[in-house]
């Protein structure tokens, strides 16, 4: 026994001296590489990486200190070394860790002077706040349900893609760094943000490319406040799904990063043996790179929920951005060229044989390759519980569930979609009649509380596709339109709560109405309606409308009990349509921030794919910035690209009409409705050609010369401020 417990302490102490030693020789690479930057730069010298509002995100985290040149790097470098404690503990080399990972980003900066980009194919390096974003929603709804860094090369490259493959099956983001990239390589394996898996780099310090997805998660969703490393490392460790895959050796540069990973709360699962004492729940020892995946989920507590469906290739969330170039398509049905369409009917228990599912006309294989088709599907449901209203929530989801299908591309909805399979999925044995197996999979699995029967009919003959759209498809989504029409806020007696985005954003709570969707873009007040439906003590609850405070602002005492409640006390009062006096607050998920241009007397809007400045001297990342983490901020909001053209907009304030300036694409994207809602308004004909984009201005001063030229209605407004 007492040999024993010698010998743990010493790999104990052998451990924590390797992490001290990898620690001393990273800090070392990274004061020189500063003083030569400083030498040939000068102090001066800018110095960040690209399209982030957080500088260098990890030291600001931490520290709450931006760093923009050189000599405020060189500064930097020696608070790094104030965190480099020798007590030989072990929490004090985790903590030495952190340190590592710091001098990591510092040397990760120093690649991208001058603009420098100094990752090429397959390598991404940094990821922007945009990206992140992006990830927020499949984050929060559990479509990612975790994130795994793998790092070094495995023990053969079939199995470094064979366990890649593995946690891509399950949805799980995948980062890749050193020798694994060029494992996948070797075997031709693909990789991509799309398919998500992505290769960082293949020097160990680019693995803080991914450290700093987790940290920027913590200041963007969060409102983790920059400096407090406290709640900085407890939120990491709560709320970021993320481990490490460290295959052997493992240097002691390495371990010294895997103990800033485990700082973090990110366990480390490695095939190593040689002088590496195990640490229960952070350091795990796995020899069998098969078993890695269940050891890795296992000790990140992630419980991934699967759902069988019978078809020959993979089905993820991680295929869902996979894109089928034309040269790799085998047969492509096309909605813009021929009669396509997908339509979700309600039926009587009585009409339908569960998972009955038929091909009504040509298969694939009779098919020439690359050539065109027509297709339709109706997916007829039935239950004691479904309700017309929710067919349209249902077939919204056929875009995410049919991209969730390796080899398969899906863009569109209703009768404009576009289905693409790949000649490696039809290979694969992938057919039409696969299609059927998911969509009654996944709504069987999804709306089992509403869904008791359902079955799949698919047309690919050509007479019946046009025949049955426009009789049965387009004469169904008319209908639906006019039901949509009518549900406005006044229309209904409720609104609905969703509180999905607290699982990163604990203070935040959306509220859903007719004419309000969730800021994310995702949730409309029927979605929120047949979630509540499908899940009674879910994330969207029922709130009631009976107590107005004020009509004009969209303030209700129903409203604030219910966001004082769900917010646990964070947020007290929130107003509907106003975006001065108690705006709704905004996680970080938002597609859009809509922001005051004092200038103009109104508002500019930037949506998360804008990579430029706005009129307000200010990009999409750095509005974010200040708009979202659960916080209100008067005179900015966050909000999906829907709210746009609606007619509650900012109603307090004037509405619509204070609308001076958005992105180019953004403002076509939203130009017929916003353009008809102006109209019914106001009586204004084609008011976005009256709206600034980039093409036209970038600073206040040519924006206001631009609106005066138009005559815009926002400059004859009253003040907002």
């Amino acid at each position: 026994m007492l040999i024993t417990m010698s010998l743990e302490r010493g790999l104990k102490a052998m451990l924590i001296n390797r992490i001290f030693n990898g620690n001393d020789a990273v800090y070392g690479l990274t004061v020189g590489a500063i003083d030569a930057a400083i030498a040939e730069h000068g102090a001066d010298k800018a110095v960040g990486f690209p399209d982030t509002a957080y500088c260098l995100p990890c030291y600001y985290a931490v520290t709450g200190v931006k760093v923009k040149t050189l000599g405020d790097l060189k500064e930097a470098v020696g608070v790094v070394k104030t965190l480099m404690t020798r007590n030989h503990e072990l929490d004090d080399a985790l903590m030495s860790g952190v340190a590592t990972a710091l001098c990591a980003e510092f040397i990760e900066a120093l690649k991208y002077i001058d603009g420098a980009a100094p990752y090429a194919e397959p390598c991404y390096g940094h990821l922007s706040d945009a990206i992140i974003r992006t990830l927020g929603v499949p984050l929060v709804t559990g479509d990612i349900p975790g994130v795994a860094v793998i790092l070094g090369s495995a023990p053969t490259a079939q199995e470094g893609v064979d366990l890649i493959k593995s946690y891509q099956a399950q949805g799980i983001l995948v980062a890749l760094v050193g020798g694994i990239i060029d494992q996948c390589e070797e075997l031709g394996y693909k990789t991509g943000a799309g398919l998500r898996v992505v290769p960082l780099g293949k020097d160990v310090t680019s693995v803080i490319h991914i450290v700093s997805v987790a940290i920027r998660a913590a200041l963007i969703f969060g409102n983790v406040t920059p400096g407090d490393a406290g709640a900085l490392l407890a939120y990491t460790a709560q709320r970021v799904p993320a481990f490490v895959n460290a295959f052997k050796p493992i240097d002691d540069v390495i371990l010294a990063a895997g103990a800033g990973a485990i700082k973090l709360g990110f366990p480390v699962i490695s095939n190593e043996t040689e002088n590496i004492a195990e640490v229960p729940g952070a350091l795990i020892q796995q020899l069998d790179t098969a078993a890695m995946n269940a050891t890795s989920l296992e000790a990140r507590g992630i419980k991934i929920k699967v759902t069988n469906i019978d078809i020959p290739v993979a089905f993820a969330s991680a295929f869902e951005g996979e894109i089928i170039r034309r040269g790799d398509m085998q047969v492509e049905f096309d909605g813009s060229r021929v009669d396509c369409f997908e339509l979700v009917q309600s039926k009587e228990l009585s009409e339908i044989e569960d998972h009955k599912i038929e091909v009504i006309g040509p298969e694939i294989d009779e098919f020439e390759v690359g050539s065109k088709h027509s297709i339709g599907y109706v997916v007829e449901v039935a239950g004691k519980n479904m309700q017309a209203d929710f067919e349209s929530v249902i077939e919204r989801k056929f875009h995410s569930y049919i991209n969730c299908i390796e080899g398969v591309m899906h863009t569109g909805q209703r009768d404009m979609i576009r289905v693409r399979i790949s000649k490696d999925a039809y290979a694969a044995g992938f057919r039409a009649k696969h299609i059927g197996e998911v969509l009654y999979a996944k709504i069987k699995n999804e709306y089992d509380a509403i869904v008791d029967k359902c079955q799949v009919k698919i047309y690919t003959n050509p007479e019946d596709c046009t025949k049955l759209r426009h009789e049965l498809a387009v004469e169904t989504f008319n209908k639906r339109d006019e039901r949509l029409n009518s549900l406005t806020d006044e229309a209904v007696d409720v609104y609905y709560s969703c509180i999905l985005c607290q699982a990163f954003s604990p203070s935040h709570v959306c509220v859903v109405t007719p004419e309000r969707l969730g800021l994310c873009g995702a949730v409309s007040w029927l979605d929120a309606k047949a979630t509540n439906e499908l899940d009674p003590n879910g994330p969207c609850q029922v709130i009631t409308k009976e107590r107005v405070i004020d009509e004009r602002t969209g303030a209700y005492e129903d409203v604030n009990e219910a966001v004082k409640k769900f917010s646990q006390g964070a947020v007290e009062q929130v107003t509907l349509y106003s975006i001065m006096e108690d705006p709704m607050t905004s996680c970080g998920c938002f597609e859009c921030i809509c922001g005051i241009e004092p200038f103009s007397n109104g508002v500019i809007i930037a949506n998360r794919e804008y990579a430029g400045v706005t009129p307000l001297g200010m990009t999409f990342p750095e509005l974010a910035s200040m708009t979202g983490g659960g916080v209100q901020t008067p005179g900015f909001m966050g909000h999906g690209k829907h709210f746009i053209a609606s007619k509650k907009f900012m109603k307090a304030e004037g509405g619509i009409e204070r609308i001076v300036w958005m992105p180019k694409e953004l403002k076509e994207t939203v130009a017929d409705r916003l353009n008809k809602t102006a109209f019914e308004l106001y009586g204004i004909e084609n008011f976005t050609d009256m709206i600034g984009d980039e093409t036209i201005a970038e600073d206040p001063e040519t924006l206001l010369a631009f609106l005066t030229e138009k005559g815009h209605p926002a400059l004859g407004m009253d003040p907002m401020m």
